[in-house]
């Protein structure tokens, strides 16, 4: 089994799992609108709002592309997070310096906080999208709520990893060489 420098905390490890279920409940609201269903939405003229052709494929990809980058937050407690894999041609089996990670780690959690924070603004108001009901717009932010976590989880996550790798590079300098991922 491939192990990580130094040992990653449980609350870390079970962090990084969580991550990906945080951006799942609003992909999982726009593939109902890429299906066909409103939602609950309506669009500018009081009618059940609905996509076709090229947006249908938009926010099928979007709802990928959130979860795959969500995914991505298992670099950070997994072996491939500190030691290229071996099936990446050229690079297979070099240490990823630590900063590698962090940078964009840190840089995406303050977007996503930003991202999120920006568009929950009018939740609360009138200004808010228009909905048929107020079940429909519950059920839609409890879709997208979890993704007010989903920055915060991922800084603390990317804390998490700083002080190990730190630690790692510190008290056991060529020891990654010999972690295979």
């Amino acid at each position: 089994m491939k192990t990580t420098e130094h040992p990653v905390p449980r609350w870390a490890y079970l962090l990084a799992h969580v991550i990906p279920l945080l951006t799942l409940p609003s992909g999982l609201w726009r593939l109902g609108i890429a299906a066909g269903w409103s939602m609950g939405t309506v669009d500018d003229y009081g009618q059940p709002f609905t996509v076709q052709g090229w947006e249908v494929w938009y926010i099928i990809g979007l709802s990928v592309f959130s979860e795959a980058v969500a995914l991505t937050a298992f670099g950070l407690v997994k072996p491939w997070g500190e030691v290229v894999p071996r099936w990446i041609p050229w690079l297979s089996g070099r240490r990823v310096a630590p900063y590698a990670a962090i940078i964009p780690a840190t840089l995406g959690s303050l977007a996503l906080i930003a991202i999120w924070s920006y568009g929950f603004r009018g939740i609360f108001t009138d200004d808010f999208m228009p909905f048929t009901s107020d079940g429909a717009k519950v059920l839609m932010v409890a879709s997208y709520a979890p993704l007010n976590l989903w920055g915060p989880a991922l800084l603390i996550l990317t804390w998490a990893y700083y002080r190990r790798r730190k630690t790692a590079s510190k008290t056991l300098p060529g020891l990654a060489s010999t972690v295979s991922g």
